[in-house]
């Protein structure tokens, strides 16, 4: 049996185009999330995500099944989630 530990995600490291690696929370992430979504045209974004009321629900949709975004041509916004130890 798995122990749950391993499925645990309290942090994340983010990767995004011209920009060093960065480490944040999920609610950190969260909110990265919904700002990029709102600079986004609704009918440029995935047919999945379109589909939800909000952008909170759009971004916590993303977290919860995914590790990318397609944010344009050329440009990334990749997160994996990560354990830090202390």
């Amino acid at each position: 049996m798995p122990d749950p530990l391993m499925y645990q995600q309290e942090h994340f490291v983010v990767l995004e185009t011209n920009q060093a690696e960065q480490f944040l929370t999920v609610s950190e992430l969260l909110e990265k999330l919904q700002v990029i979504l709102q600079k986004i045209d609704f009918q440029d974004l995935p047919s999945d995500l379109r589909s939800f009321n909000s952008v909170e629900e759009r971004a916590k949709y993303l977290l919860d099944t995914t590790c990318e975004l397609d944010v344009g041509p050329g440009q990334y916004l990749q997160w994996y989630a990560v354990r830090l130890e202390k």
